[in-house]
């Protein structure tokens, strides 16, 4: 038999094999989640219903809603904006192809991957409780969970710059100041500020429910008007929320295309 058959073979056996134990995965963790399918389709009624509710949505609150989505807005812009500035450093701590060294650039990666641990809304919980429930909550929540999200992704992009600018600049005895201004930044800052208008999106997504949890924005109607079962006051945020959003993203879209 050819080897090229074996080959084959077994890269069948390893395809069948993983897929095989996908599926019994899949299963296992069907089987621990305790999904009761007769729960499941009275809770697509119930759903169905609460929609209905919705609509027509409470028009009397649309101004308090575009204010607090507004404020959302503001804590989605200046959180990414901390968050972009904060993992600069730490990116280029974490990046092994520059002048770290092999247990700095790990100590930064360990920082970084601490940092992206806690989600944005377990981080609001926190500033909420330190510091009283408002926008100083969500931008705090949203400006460190953005830190290390931002900084592994900078660090991706400095590893991926072409090193042959660097060395010219080097051999030229460029110090390294010098090789940052001219040989790093030219390359690595489009990719950064489109890594972080596309953040901005996230974070638009994730400010518009810190409200829940009294860290401000949008997420404040929403908490209020799903505690007292007021559905059309619910709607008209929802409206609100899916508008602003899907706003967001047709714009960020459009400018990364422009930058990249």
């Amino acid at each position: 038999m050819r080897p090229e058959s074996n080959v084959r073979k077994r890269d069948k056996f390893i395809r069948w094999s993983a897929f095989i134990l996908s599926v019994i995965v899949l299963i296992w963790a069907t089987l621990g989640v305790n999904i009761n399918f007769g729960e499941l389709i009275a809770g697509i009624s119930s759903i169905v219903n609460i929609f209905g509710l919705m609509f027509p949505p409470d028009m009397s609150y649309l101004s308090n809603t575009l204010v607090r989505m507004m404020e959302s807005v503001t804590i989605a812009l200046l959180g990414t904006a901390i968050g972009s500035v904060l993992a600069v450093p730490v990116a280029f701590i974490a990046a092994q192809n520059l002048f770290a060294s092999s247990f700095v650039s790990w100590l930064g990666r360990q920082i970084l991957n601490a940092i992206r641990t806690f989600p944005s809304l377990i981080l609001a919980v926190f500033f909420v409780a330190s510091f009283g429930p408002g926008q100083l909550a969500g931008l705090l929540a949203v400006g460190i969970h953005s830190t290390g999200m931002l900084g592994k992704l900078y660090t991706d992009v400095i590893e991926d710059i072409d090193t042959g600018p660097i060395s010219a600049m080097e051999a030229s005895g460029a110090n390294k100041l010098e090789v940052l201004w001219y040989a790093v930044f030219p390359q690595i800052l489009p990719e950064f500020i489109a890594t972080s208008i596309y953040r901005f999106e996230i974070n638009m997504r994730a400010s518009t429910v810190l409200g829940l949890v009294g860290a401000g924005g949008i997420g404040v109607i929403l908490s209020q008007a799903l505690n007292y079962r007021r559905w059309p006051v619910v709607g008209i945020a929802l409206i609100v929320i899916v508008i602003g959003v899907t706003i967001v993203d047709y714009s960020s879209a459009y400018l990364r295309k422009k930058i990249v």
